[in-house]
C-alpha cells in the first residue's frame, strides 16, 4: 500500500504538519520523492500509530524516540524503566488532580451552603 503524506496523516489521526514535525524530530522517516510525490507505506502508518499510542500513555517525544530505537527482544529492561518513570510521573499528576478535585469540591460545598457574601469559588480564583 502506498499513500501520500495526507493519507498517512489521516490514517494516523493527525494533521500533515504533525507528520512533518515527527519527521523533523527523527521519529518518522522522510521518503525520497519518487515521481515528485513522497510515498508512505504500511510500516510508516504503523510507526505513526505507535507514536500516537505512546503519546496517549503520556510518553514524551524524546522517550518515544528511545522506545522506537529499542529492540523488542533485547531491551526489555530499558522499556520497563521508561514505563516505570512514566508511571511515577502519572502518580504525581493523579495526586495533583485529586488535590484539585478535593479543593473544588470543598469550594462548591461552601458556595452551596450560603447565598450571602462573595462566592467562595470566584474568591478563591481571584487570590
Amino acid at each position: 500500500m502506498s499513500m501520500t503524506i495526507s493519507a498517512l496523516a489521516q490514517a494516523g489521526g493527525v494533521g500533515v504538519e504533525t507528520v512533518r514535525y515527527y519527521q523533523r524530530r527523527g521519529l518518522l522517516e522522510t521518503p525520497a520523492r519518487g515521481t515528485g510525490i513522497r510515498r508512505y507505506g504500511e510500516a510508516d502508518a504503523r510507526r505513526l500509530c505507535f507514536i500516537r499510542s505512546a503519546q496517549g500513555a503520556g510518553f514524551t517525544l524524546e522517550q518515544i524516540g528511545e522506545l522506537l530505537h529499542l529492540d523488542a527482544g533485547q531491551d526489555r529492561a530499558r522499556a520497563r524503566a521508561l514505563a516505570a518513570e512514566r508511571i511515577a510521573a502519572l502518580d504525581v499528576k493523579i495526586a495533583e488532580m485529586q488535590a484539585a478535585r478535593s479543593a473544588l469540591e470543598r469550594l462548591a460545598r461552601q458556595c452551596h451552603a450560603s447565598d450571602e457574601g462573595p462566592c467562595p469559588i470566584i474568591a478563591a480564583f481571584e487570590g
